[in-house]
């Protein structure tokens, strides 16, 4: 992606859903979160806003983060990556030359509706677990919790018969292997862990329950 409208539809698109990103600065092996505060509207500028108690060390830097069914990648270096006059949190950038998309998904993935709280119910090594569901898909499923809730959920984890709330009077007990695991801060929630699943040994009819679902909420979403 090189279109400077382009890259400016998809930053501001990240800036409006509050996305996480995270940020690998060449001269550490630590990664710095952060997100998108705002978009300039007629200029090809943003505002980078970090997350409390992050520093970006000078340098070159990869930025990631999702963009709808895809993963968005661009590089930007800076030598001091100068602050807002008294808003050491934010950070002025102007915009990549290029993005990446990359890694996009097989299936495309729909958000849980907004105020509404479905859950993934399960039982690991005899601990009861309850996640937030916040999106899923024909192949997975999207949860998240505070990290004192996510102990043991590390990538490669296999989840057994696990319940879905997958919309009103819809449950589904599917198995899950765990796919992604990252920390991540929340601006209303706090610091939250973002748990990728997908989901393992479904049955033909479970196959066309979860299209059934699927194709009802995105219905009910474009209305």
């Amino acid at each position: 992606m090189t279109d400077e409208h382009d890259i400016g539809d998809s930053l501001t698109l990240l800036a409006d859903n509050g996305d996480p990103i995270s940020i690998y600065p060449s001269t550490t092996t630590n990664v710095v979160m952060a997100r998108i505060k705002s978009v300039d509207p007629e200029n090809p500028h943003f505002v980078l806003e970090l997350n409390e108690g992050e520093f970006l060390p000078p340098g070159d830097a990869v930025f990631v983060a999702w963009l709808r069914a895809a993963k968005i990648q661009f590089k930007l270096s800076s030598p001091d990556w100068a602050c807002t006059p008294g808003e050491p949190t934010l950070i002025p950038l102007d915009f990549p030359t290029r993005c990446q998309v990359l890694n996009r998904r097989a299936s495309t993935r729909l958000e849980t509706p907004l105020g509404i709280y479905y859950m993934a119910s399960f039982v690991l090594n005899g601990k009861p677990y309850e996640l937030q569901l916040y999106d899923f898909s024909a192949g997975g499923v999207g949860m998240r919790a505070p990290p004192r809730d996510c102990q043991g959920l590390y990538v490669g984890r296999k989840l057994q018969r696990v319940r879905l709330e997958l919309g009103p009077d819809s449950v589904m007990i599917a198995d899950l292997e765990v796919r992604l695991s990252r920390t991540f801060r929340s601006f209303l929630l706090g610091e939250q862990v973002q748990i990728g699943c997908q989901f393992s040994n479904l049955s033909p009819s479970m196959q066309e329950e979860l299209a059934r679902l699927l194709d009802k909420l995105n219905h009910s979403k474009q209305r």
